[in-house]
């Protein structure tokens, strides 16, 4: 089931980082900037214009629009590098990011449906891309691989899930990743977790009551 819209390529990093940023974003419109989101805007400033260069035989586009309408995704690749290859020029999408190489896998789905988007384009297999980190000023490498490919396809799913229904996801607070989100005042995981729990705790007790209860 797809919506009208084709999903925005970052809302597969803003959903694998939290379900419900990604909907606080990308179904409410809310958006809230600090520190970190500033360090990232500042970053992508430098690659989000549109220009073509050639050096040592590399064609380098920057800002590139992407699609794949076949899965409902578009978006825009910060730089996609193509190579000179025996079988003619090779795609490489290169997403620049603030901070440092995460734990998670939410860049690297978002780098992967960047390539998705190559490919059909482009009608030629993307194998690999990298991620450049501000922190690190290097680029790390990601393969393409099934298992990748597979986390991206489920992703994509999942956003388009809650695109359809409207609904909101629930919230779990983790303290290292909802004190570093710009949302966290507008969210307000910790009240809403509070909640979750007393609603949990009234469930069980109804359910212990009714199994107290003598037959009719």
């Amino acid at each position: 089931m797809f919506t009208d819209d084709p999903i925005p390529l970052s809302a597969l990093q803003h959903y694998l980082y939290c379900p419900r940023q990604c909907a606080l974003i990308h179904l409410e419109q809310i958006w809230i900037e600090n520190r970190f989101t500033a360090e990232g805007r500042v970053l992508h400033d430098r690659v989000d214009i549109v220009r073509t260069e050639r050096q040592r035989g590399v064609r380098t586009v920057s800002a590139m629009p992407v699609a794949d309408l076949t899965l409902g995704i578009a978006g825009i690749v910060d730089v996609v590098e193509f190579h000179e290859t025996p079988d003619g020029k090779c795609a490489y999408p290169v997403e620049y990011k603030r901070g440092r190489p995460k734990a998670h896998r939410a860049d690297e789905v978002q780098l992967c449906a960047q390539a998705l988007c190559l490919e059909t384009m482009l009608r030629q297999s993307v194998p690999e891309g990298s991620l450049f980190y501000g922190k690190t000023r290097r680029r790390k490498i990601v393969i393409f691989d099934e298992a990748l490919r597979a986390l991206t396809h489920e992703t994509i799913r999942a956003i388009q899930d809650i695109f359809v229904t409207k609904q909101m996801p629930g919230v779990k607070y983790d303290p290292s990743r909802c004190n570093a989100c710009s949302l966290i005042e507008s969210c307000q995981p910790q009240l809403l977790n509070r909640r979750q729990s007393v609603d949990a705790w009234l469930r069980q007790e109804f359910i212990e009551e009714e199994g107290d209860a003598p037959p009719a």
